[in-house]
């Protein structure tokens, strides 16, 4: 984990493509506990997470996660998906949030000390380059353990650090409780005869 005492940091989080690299790495987030890893390392000045509008998500889980993102602190940027057909037929959705990503990380390049960036994209390696020249350090949160890696070689060259979603995942992934088992019913029979048949 990047370790900036006292930093200033704002937060970039590309919903689907963390979700997609999460679920390739075969775990759920627990977001508060991720932006709990975060507050530790200094103040969080704002944080934004990009996914698609909740008409297009229906059926998911997208509203509690919304809502408890935002009731975290966290500003959720909702994006519209165009779906087109490819030349093969192929139904393909494409679903841009750079440039909405891009514009909020510029207007905050100069209050803060750090941007934690959340995706693969390589579209974002020019934005990272744009906040480094104002003296912002980038760290950049993907995976290079999935086949093939989710983040761009651009991107993470690019990046002051690189964290691989995989070494957090003991950190962040969603806790999963074991089910409460319902005690058996006993047969009264067999609990009078287990009861004297203890040891004098």
């Amino acid at each position: 984990m990047a370790d900036y005492p006292a930093s200033r940091t704002a937060l970039f989080i590309d919903g689907l493509n963390f979700h997609a690299t999460s679920r390739a790495l075969g775990f759920d987030v627990d977001h508060k506990r991720f932006l709990r890893q975060f507050a530790s390392q200094g103040s969080i000045l704002r944080a934004f997470y990009y996914t698609r509008t909740i008409e297009e998500q229906e059926g998911s889980s997208v509203r509690p996660l919304i809502d408890g993102l935002a009731y975290n602190g966290v500003t959720v940027v909702t994006k519209p998906t165009k779906e087109f057909v490819e030349a093969n037929g192929r139904r393909k959705v494409k679903y841009r949030m750079a440039v909405d990503l891009a514009v909020d990380a510029m207007e905050l390049a100069d209050q803060v000390d750090q941007i934690v960036l959340v995706s693969g994209d390589g579209n974002l390696r020019a934005l990272v380059q744009a906040v480094q020249r104002r003296g912002v350090r980038v760290t950049v949160i993907s995976t290079l353990a999935t086949q093939p890696a989710m983040v761009a070689d651009e991107l993470r060259r690019q990046a002051d650090v690189f964290i691989d979603l995989v070494d957090l995942r003991q950190k962040i992934g969603r806790i999963v409780l074991a089910p409460r088992v319902r005690p058996s019913v006993r047969n009264p029979a067999v609990n009078e005869l287990s009861d004297n048949c203890t040891e004098s």
